[in-house]
């Protein structure tokens, strides 16, 4: 029996190695992934600043231009003031936490919402479309909207790439016992009006379609050319 003793140690040192080889494999790849979930979340929030910081400049061009849009103004106002308030900001490691992604979330869907609303109305009016701001507004609009639909992209890519991680084995195994990991949450597709940057209608030309067409008379007397033919 004693001569079988050194091939069982050698099996379970050998089996000792292959579940720490095994274990090995998340250690490096789980933060590495979790890393990069962080790093695209960063630029989501980036992305969502830029929109706010915006809002002034939209201020003063309705104020000055369209003052009868007061309280959609003050909507949208409201709105980002929510939506940058410091408890609704998500730092890197609360992306477990559903919750309070949805949070935040909502609080930018609501501020996209508002927004969409006002720049809907400011198509009432032509004289307000051919300032020069309202111009620079609505392309650095459009492009802040463009970016935000693409860091909510490139988190949720990560964001899977990283779920997927700590789900697959031999990755679980480090996942759970080395790092502790947990899932992550993605950001849910955001609302049409606060994910689609509205397209205004840039011209001032009326539309002939639109355009006041001159009344008719039914009862008008008939031409000298038709009551001869009539005759």
């Amino acid at each position: 029996m004693s001569h079988r003793s050194p091939i069982r140690l050698a099996g379970l040192a050998l089996a000792v190695l292959g579940a720490l080889a095994l274990s090995a494999c998340g250690i490096n790849s789980v933060p590495a992934a979790e890393e990069n979930a962080k790093a695209k979340w960063a630029d989501v929030q980036a992305a969502f600043q830029e929109r706010a910081n915006l809002i002034p400049n939209l201020q003063e061009i309705v104020m000055s231009s369209a003052e009868q849009e007061r309280a959609t103004l003050d909507a949208v106002v409201s709105a980002r003031a929510s939506a940058t308030r410091p408890e609704i900001q998500i730092s890197a490691d609360d992306l477990d936490d559903p919750a309070k992604v949805q949070a935040y979330q909502d609080a930018q869907n609501q501020l996209g919402g508002a927004l969409s609303r006002l720049l809907v109305t400011m198509e009432a009016y032509p004289e307000l479309k051919s300032q020069e701001n309202f111009g620079r507004f609505m392309t650095q609009f459009e492009g802040s909207e463009n970016r935000i639909r693409v860091a909510i992209r490139d988190y949720n890519e990560a964001v899977r790439a990283y779920n997927t991680e700590i789900r697959t084995f031999p990755s679980i195994i480090g996942a759970k016992i080395v790092h502790g990991a947990k899932p992550m949450t993605p950001y849910q597709a955001a609302t049409p009006s606060a994910e689609v940057a509205p397209t205004l209608d840039m011209r001032t030309s009326t539309n002939p379609a639109t355009a006041p067409q001159p009344a008719t008379n039914d009862n008008a007397a008939p031409s000298a050319t038709s009551t001869a033919a009539a005759n």
